[in-house]
């Protein structure tokens, strides 16, 4: 594509890390702009992105490193958190230094918006290198362009205020392919290992991309021999990496032997694997079914030892009762596959990760004779299970998008040459244009605003409307006006409440406070003097709620007559006193006697 200009060429070659580095700040400081009223109302929209910076505060203000629990959630007992303080390091470094040059409000106010763009740099080096070693030394600027651009599910886990630990996740998850493509044995198996151990050690949610990277591996080493080495060093750095990782962060509620994240349990399947596979790259016999036979016994063993050791982790990692996964997490829209979902939501999602294995297969085919075919091989692998997963969960797509990048990259240096040298001007420019929306998939967001299906209703709209106001940070802070008090509110609620506000909370949607989360549901769903008990349970002194959250829609469809409903049609009881909020706040606010 730059064929007339050579010293460009050689430019975008010889300075790919210097020209990486220079794109990322641009996309950071175009982020930073565009987003910069979120970030001055610390406009953390997801519950998660709250919880981390309470997280990040209690750290701060002296919380024992290894004591995760947040004691201004069901207070005074408090609940675990099942994260580890890996992700809240440079957000806390961010905050100490932006305290030396303002308020410590505003401090924490430009680290959230800062913090989820560092691993968006190490996301776009190891798409650059990646598509560098299979597609050419100069296509790498499409890759970052396919990211920021067309990558919309995986950007948007890299927008200032997403503070949660999915940004860094995708950041590992890319380092993974850049190993796996990387020719240099031993550099290729480090990066996949301590890639993955980090990923572990900030949570589970990557599991099951880590596992398929150790096997692609292996097959590479079964495959061919010389991948010995490879294999060996992602060994000891998969089992030394977790080690470490669950040493130097796991909280001390993390050494029970739970499924949700890397306790005891995760690490003597990182440890074992680890075993295993250096004494498979030791003794790398020669024949190849022979290696075969070794690796498929390698994986035999953590399989039945796993089922042997931890078969309470056979079933859901969560551990929560039935009825919690019947009234919550069966419900959770991110966790249902993509077909349970409607096609304005689905189409979208899905269209780059189909590009981008339709282009994986491409890649491998062109490669066939050329020493990138093994890196080609591992991508389609890896993009072939990527899609796979949507069928399992929608919240697969933000990686899914990611790996889907060097084969769609693969399809545009294919087809965007041919028709930029093409002698007809219409073909040059309406082509090229045609051909980039559709290899992008950005045709997908045009395709979907003009179908007249699955459009929102107007009580979607209005409960969406609502819920935006309950969140918002000028109003919670009107609350402020009381004196700090234990609250009970709605589970989705809770933990920006404790986020913005001096008061404390209940609940929040996190499984290890399952117990408090039914003590919310029943107590909003059963009678009132059912739900008044409950609150005198907990000692909450105030309720809050905010009539036409999306949850507490929930409440009044489910349970007619119940608690909610009730209120929502009486307006109190006896034990409850209305208290006034400034004109206009979406809350009505309750003493509870």
């Amino acid at each position: 594509m730059l064929d007339g200009v050579p010293g460009l060429k050689r430019e975008l070659d010889r300075r790919w890390v210097a020209f990486v580095l220079i794109a990322w700040i641009a996309v950071s400081a175009w982020f930073v702009f565009d987003r910069w009223s979120a970030i001055r109302w610390l406009s953390l929209g997801d519950t998660d992105d709250n919880m981390r910076l309470m997280q990040v505060r209690a750290w701060m203000a002296g919380q024992d490193w290894y004591d995760l629990r947040q004691y201004r959630m069901n207070p005074p007992a408090g609940f675990d958190i099942h994260w580890s303080h890996i992700v809240d390091l440079p957000i806390a470094g961010l905050i100490l230094l932006f305290r030396h040059f303002m308020s410590p409000s505003w401090a924490e106010r430009l680290a959230c918006g800062i913090a989820p763009l560092l691993p968006l740099g190490v996301a776009m080096m190891a798409l650059a290198a990646t598509v560098r070693r299979l597609v050419g030394p100069i296509a790498w600027p499409l890759a970052l362009i396919f990211l920021v651009m067309s990558a919309t599910t995986t950007m948007l886990m890299f927008m200032p205020e997403r503070i949660d630990h999915h940004g860094w996740q995708l950041a590992c998850l890319a380092v993974t392919v850049a190993g796996l493509c990387d020719p240099r044995t031993g550099c290729g198996g480090a990066l996949v290992g301590l890639a993955s151990a980090m990923s572990l050690s900030i949570g589970l949610e990557m599991l099951p991309y880590c596992a398929m990277a150790g096997a692609i591996l292996t097959l590479r080493w079964v495959w061919d021999r010389r991948e010995e080495r490879r294999l060996e060093i992602y060994a000891i750095t998969l089992g030394g990496g977790g080690a470490a990782g669950f040493a130097l962060f796991a909280s001390r509620a993390n050494w029970a032997m739970r499924c949700d994240a890397l306790t005891p349990v995760w690490l003597s399947v990182l440890i074992a694997a680890g075993v295993l596979l250096f004494v498979l790259s030791y003794l790398s016999p020669r024949s190849v079914i022979v290696r075969l036979a070794l690796a498929v016994a390698a994986g035999g063993i953590i399989a039945v030892g796993f089922a042997s050791f931890f078969p309470q982790c056979l079933g859901r990692p969560e551990q929560v009762s039935p009825e919690l996964v019947r009234t919550w997490l069966a419900n959770v829209r991110e966790a249902k596959p993509l077909y349970a979902h409607p096609f304005r939501v689905a189409f979208p999602i899905a269209t780059l990760p189909v590009i981008g294995l339709i282009g994986a297969f491409v890649g491998t085919w062109r490669a066939r004779r050329t020493p990138a075919l093994i890196g080609w091989v591992a991508v389609t692998l890896f993009t072939c299970f990527a899609v796979a997963m949507l069928f399992w969960q929608a919240r697969a797509g933000p990686a899914a998008a990611l790996l889907a990048i060097p084969g769609a990259v693969a399809l545009a240096a294919l087809i965007l040459p041919w028709l930029l040298g093409h002698p007809k001007p219409v073909v040059r420019v309406v082509g090229t244009v045609t051909a980039f929306m559709l290899v992008s998939g950005l045709f997908a967001g045009w395709v979907i605003r003009w179908l007249p299906i699955d459009r929102p209703s107007a009580y979607t709209r209005r409960v969406n409307a609502a819920t935006g106001e309950c969140m918002r940070t000028s109003r919670l802070l009107t609350l402020n006006r009381y004196p700090a008090a234990t609250v009970f509110t709605f589970v989705d609620l809770g933990p920006r409440l404790i986020t913005i506000t001096h008061h404390d909370a209940i609940a929040g949607p996190y499984h290890r406070n399952g117990d408090a989360i039914l003590d919310v549901q029943h107590a909003f769903s059963r009678s009132p003097d059912q739900a008044h008990a409950i609150m005198k349970r907990h000692r909450a002194t105030l309720l809050l709620v905010c009539p036409n959250m999306s949850e507490s829609t929930i409440y009044r469809a489910r349970n007619p007559g119940g608690f909610y409903d009730q209120l929502a049609r009486r307006g109190s009881f006896d034990w409850l006193t209305p208290l006034p909020l400034p004109r206009g706040a979406p809350y009505k606010l309750y003493r509870i006697s």
